[in-house]
């Protein structure tokens, strides 16, 4: 999968540079690259915002940098990302949708917003992380290229995926690892005991009841 992110601050994204995202790149399963708006701009000191038509506060990005700057990545098979508090909340469904896509351009916001013509240009598909306002797109773009990239083929074990939270309706069951008792906490006795059925019958319980504490809207749906 190929994944362009849009931004006016490239070194926000270190984190797509370790751990699992890492290694991933090095394998060419995913190739992520970080496009600085700002090189796009043609204004001499490289502004890309300005003033509210109305007036208002804050200032927005301007449509021109941040147009050319998708065309200059944009081919057939890119889908175009928006994250914005005002798109459809991001959900483990549209996790598995995007993943399903060979190309992603992300284009990440910043100050009050951006030029309403880019979305009428582009369509993007506008994406919440929650019902809060960040300064800007890069952390949810981090955030959804994190969940998306976990579904490319290659990257995570399957087993992985099917067991993890919301796979299944429910969250995810308790874990524990050596040592089998500290300070007096210690791990369910069935984990030890090497029945598997017992194993998996507990796991679904506390599933279950893990999911009726604390996200009992999952059960409703």
């Amino acid at each position: 999968m190929r994944i362009d992110i849009l931004t006016l601050f490239p070194d926000a994204f270190s984190y797509l540079n370790s751990s699992i995202i890492k290694r991933a790149k090095e394998q060419s399963l995913l190739e992520i690259n970080i496009i600085d708006i700002r090189e796009f701009s043609k204004d001499k000191h490289k502004k890309c915002d300005d003033y509210p038509f109305g007036g208002g506060a804050g200032m927005l990005m301007a449509v021109q940098p941040v147009f050319d700057a998708v065309k200059s990545v944009k081919d057939e098979k890119a889908k175009i990302i928006l994250p914005s508090p005002s798109g459809k909340v991001f959900n483990g469904n549209i996790v598995k949708e995007l993943a399903k896509e060979e190309h992603l351009i992300f284009i990440c916001g910043h100050y009050e917003g951006i030029d309403q013509r880019v979305i009428d240009i582009f369509n993007p598909l506008e994406i919440s992380v929650g019902d809060y306002v960040l300064t800007g797109g890069e952390l949810p773009a981090m955030v959804i290229v994190d969940a998306v990239s976990r579904y490319v083929d290659g990257v995570i074990n399957k087993e992985s995926l099917e067991e993890e939270s919301f796979s299944s309706g429910m969250l995810e069951y308790p874990q524990y690892t050596r040592p089998a008792d500290f300070m007096g906490y210690k791990v369910p006795e069935v984990l030890l005991s090497g029945n598997h059925g017992e194993v998996e019958k507990w796991r679904k319980e506390k599933a279950l009841e893990k999911t009726k504490a604390v996200r009992p809207d999952l059960l409703d749906s």
